[in-house]
């Protein structure tokens, strides 16, 4: 089976993200942001990680255009939302630290949460405008735009951290993602 790509944007977790996908089992391989869009193409799955600014994406944007399901962690998730005519800007908070999330959808990439979970967040910028046709699946508090979809295209942004530790059961973002992966290619 092919391997999930984790892009790394230079964020202080990317390399929990690709400890968690191993410790799960999955196959995943930790690829520079710099990557050739073409030579994604053998994974089953790209996750944009998180990072310190949007000037230092790399090449994330043209990624989105592969065909290929795409999960956004953070900057990950602002990289989606401006790539597809959202809008991103700084926080009235920010968050550094636990957030209780309201899951608004508990379909797809948040399948078998609560209606309510426990996160760690780590971001001064946020999702204000969501883009055309992608669906708000989850809110806090402190961010009104916690969680983003697009089903068809199979693309999926949470602002906050699923790798870490402090986060309650984030890992069940990254086996639904590969579950997502999964139902619309190969077996």
């Amino acid at each position: 089976m092919q391997p999930l790509a984790v892009v790394n944007n230079y964020g202080q977790f990317n390399h929990l993200i690709l400890r968690s996908l191993r410790d799960m089992g999955l196959s995943a391989e930790m690829v520079p942001n710099t990557t050739v869009p073409a030579d994604l193409g053998r994974y089953r799955g790209i996750i944009l990680g998180g990072g310190p600014a949007m000037e230092r994406a790399g090449r994330c944007r043209e990624y989105l255009e592969l065909g290929i399901p795409v999960l956004g962690i953070c900057l990950g998730l602002q990289v989606i939302a401006l790539a597809r005519g959202g809008s991103v800007a700084p926080g009235s908070m920010g968050g550094y630290g636990m957030v209780e999330v309201e899951i608004l959808s508990g379909d797809g990439i948040l399948a078998g949460y609560p209606d309510r979970i426990l996160v760690w967040a780590s971001h001064m910028d946020e999702v204000r405008g969501v883009p055309p046709k992608y669906t708000v699946l989850a809110q806090s508090r402190i961010c009104s735009v916690e969680a983003i979809a697009s089903e068809k295209e199979r693309i999926y942004g949470v602002q906050w951290h699923p790798e870490v530790s402090h986060t309650v059961n984030g890992r069940l973002v990254f086996q639904n993602f590969d579950r997502l992966c999964r139902d619309g290619g190969e077996e």
